[in-house]
């Protein structure tokens, strides 16, 4: 069965470390911030000039003005700090940000990144996610596995604009948890009830799997 929005942010969680800054892209990636550990320590980095965001607010909790980049409201946690977007992207441009979680419209297996653009349809621009893609090493895409119509999303070659060339390494869709590495998707983990023949179906680009394999758990 195919991981729920929360279920994704949960296992993106699993990736966070004591001590590290994380940028939180707009979309499934914002729920990360639900799920950090209680004894761990985690700063979230929000572009538009927040660092130290905490979960989504309780009506009693709502605060019009305490946004994450996708406008949504948010809390913060104790320490954090509130600054210009200039400053939020010196940041990120100079690379302090330990992990960075985005959304995608596809990805390749040479770790090109398309998430800003398809051709015919309104966009609002690229947003942050050319300079996160750019200045950050440690990068997980969050995204379904295929398009509504059932084309896969993991592909030989991006189709659309690139957002960013050979910098991704690790996805994670609603089918399965894979790495990037020598043109090819290796499949580390598959979601509770998938198996690895409906993963290799919608996997468009070349796919690698190896004897080890795991099932997640929630």
């Amino acid at each position: 069965m195919a991981l729920t929005r929360e279920q994704m942010a949960q296992r993106v969680a699993r990736e966070l470390q004591d001590g590290y800054y994380v940028n939180l892209g707009i979309g499934i990636p914002t729920l990360v911030a639900n799920y950090v550990p209680d004894d761990m320590q985690v700063m979230l980095q929000s572009e538009n000039g927040l660092l130290g965001m905490g979960g989504f607010p309780s009506e009693e909790e709502v605060d019009a003005d305490m946004i994450n980049a996708g406008k949504q409201t948010v809390t913060t946690v104790k320490g954090a700090s509130i600054f210009s977007s200039a400053e939020s992207f010196a940041m990120i441009r100079g690379g302090h940000v330990d992990l960075t979680v985005l959304g995608a419209f596809e990805v390749d297996v040479e770790g090109n990144i398309a998430s800003w653009m398809i051709p015919g349809k309104l966009i609002k621009g690229m947003g942050g996610a050319m300079d996160l893609v750019a200045g950050a090493e440690n990068i997980i895409v969050t995204m379904t596995h295929a398009s509504k119509d059932g084309e896969s999303k993991l592909l030989p070659r991006c189709s659309l604009p690139l957002t960013g060339a050979g910098c991704i390494r690790k996805v994670l869709t609603d089918l399965a948890f894979l790495e990037i590495e020598g043109g090819a998707f290796i499949l580390r983990e598959r979601a509770p009830g998938v198996s690895i023949a409906e993963i290799a179906e919608k996997t468009a680009g070349r796919l690698i799997v190896p004897d080890d394999v795991v099932e997640m758990q929630f």
